[in-house]
């Protein structure tokens, strides 16, 4: 095969699309036999449906999402919610999705492109050389001229290589739970709200409840001296913030985990990759970390293919490692920060940052700041949405990215179009009621060129030398 990924969430599901629709031989082997039905990352943030919109694949989140409040995200858990209408985007709120419910999605369509899901395939065994990766899952060996890790904070790829994950310990540990509720006091939310509506305090526990249907809830909690996993622990939290009224069930999935905070050196070793969770961890602060990994494995995955295909321009592959690195380390950078603002064992000091923070977050600049960083739309080289039309009718620039093909987008009309990319690029002549220049948009929806420079020399840059013209016999 071509491309071998590791681990079946949402950063290698969403890998494996993006090479199958590329046409790459890929196949994912995933430790588990079973997908688990847990919450887990459940939030998506506007540039990531953004990106799904631009694969076809929004409207299908959005039939599984959750009920919510069409209320921003939030930073450090303060009370204002971000906004990102002058983002210019049309999904300006977080969508809440049970991450299983994600992965469904994202497999469906890996799936329908031709990707392989391997599933009860631990790798215990990994040896790359210069030609390829031999990679053996369960009782299966596997050969590939590249392997990408998504295997998560643990990532038994990473191990096997000996491949360093600096950074620092967490300083807390807490409990994630999907469980199952008998009774419920006044204070148990019905709906899904602004996050600083949903945190509680009480009896040194403090923890967050969010409705998922029934009598289903995902339960997030800790204190200082426990975080115990067990019914019996998980009851106790429950009484401690929500008042003795509130009964525990069944506790269905439970799990540990912490505010580390660590990434890899180099997102390249030869042939193999790291991606999501397997290249960065940090703080659960603001619903960054699916979408971090989303946004990996959709950089990745053109670049990576155009290198099996054979036309990627000489560095392209490890401008994967230039352009997301910073990426992450931006993330870990402020999800520090908010951990500071958001423990619940602040200081006075601490809240009265807080409270100046809060004031800071109603000017209009710097909300609009934070919501950018926080939701991913003030990425470099993101341009909105843009209503079109062409000869055929009105369009919308996302569903002229479905082909996971670059995009020459003429505005002007008079456009001319180098020849030698076809193969690669789709040129695409319409108007614009706003005013915007005419565009070269990579597969991964970021734009490159704006229409003034050497438009060859882009093109040569990211798309790799031109094919040769068939010239016409005489």
């Amino acid at each position: 095969m071509d491309v071998l990924v590791v681990g079946a969430g949402p950063t290698g599901l969403a890998l494996a699309h993006e090479l199958a629709l590329a046409g790459v031989r890929t196949a994912v082997v995933e430790e588990r036999s079973k997908r688990i039905e847990q919450t887990k990352g459940g939030t998506v943030q506007p540039r990531t449906a953004e990106l799904l919109d631009a694969r076809g694949l929004l409207d299908a989140v959005l039939a599984r999402a959750l009920p919510r409040a069409e209320v921003g995200g939030h930073f450090a858990t303060l009370p204002v919610p971000l906004d990102c209408t002058p983002w210019r985007t049309r999904t300006p709120h977080p969508i809440p999705i049970p991450q299983w419910e994600f992965e469904e999605v994202l497999e469906d369509a890996a799936v329908a492109k031709g990707a392989q899901v391997l599933r009860g395939h631990p790798v215990t065994g990994i040896e790359p050389d210069e030609t390829g990766v031999t990679v053996i899952a369960g009782s299966a060996t596997l050969r590939a001229q590249y392997v990408v890790a998504c295997d998560g904070a643990h990532s038994t790829v990473r191990k096997l290589l000996g491949v360093p994950f600096p950074g620092r310990p967490g300083s807390y540990r807490a409990v994630l739970a999907e469980i199952r509720l008998s009774a419920a006091s006044d204070s148990v939310p019905s709906t899904i709200g602004h996050f600083s509506s949903m945190t509680r305090e009480g009896g040194g526990f403090w923890g967050v409840l969010v409705p998922l249907g029934g009598d289903r809830y995902r339960f997030t909690c800790g204190s200082a001296e426990e975080a115990d996993p067990s019914p019996e622990g998980v009851q106790r939290a429950l009484t401690a913030i929500y008042d003795p009224p509130t009964r525990l069930a069944e506790v269905l999935t439970s799990s540990r985990f912490s505010d580390a905070t660590r990434q890899v050196e180099q997102y390249r070793s030869g042939r193999v990759l790291f991606a999501g969770d397997a290249a960065h961890i940090h703080p659960p602060l603001g619903g960054q970390g699916l979408n971090l990994g989303m946004q990996d494995a959709i950089n990745l995955g053109w670049k990576l293919a155009a290198t099996v295909a054979g036309w990627a321009p000489e560095g392209l592959l490890d401008s994967y490692h230039a352009e997301r690195h910073p990426a992450a380390a931006r993330v870990l950078h402020h999800t520090s920060a908010q951990r500071v603002l958001a423990d619940v064992r602040a200081s006075e000091d601490v809240v009265a940052l807080r409270e100046i923070f809060t004031d800071l977050m109603r000017l209009p600049d710097t909300n609009r700041h934070l919501a950018g960083m926080m939701s991913g739309l003030d990425a470099a080289g993101r341009v909105p949405d843009l209503d079109l039309v062409t000869d055929e009718g009105p369009v919308r620039l996302a569903e002229l990215l479905r082909s996971g093909r670059g995009l020459l987008l003429d505005l002007t009309g008079s456009l001319e179009v180098p020849e030698g990319w076809a193969d690669r690029v789709d040129v695409v002549r319409a108007k614009s009621e706003v005013d915007y220049p005419s565009l070269l948009l990579r597969p991964d929806a970021t734009a490159c060129w704006f229409g003034d420079g050497a438009l060859a020399d882009v093109l040569r840059e990211q798309f790799g030398a031109p094919a040769p013209v068939a010239r016409s016999a005489r």
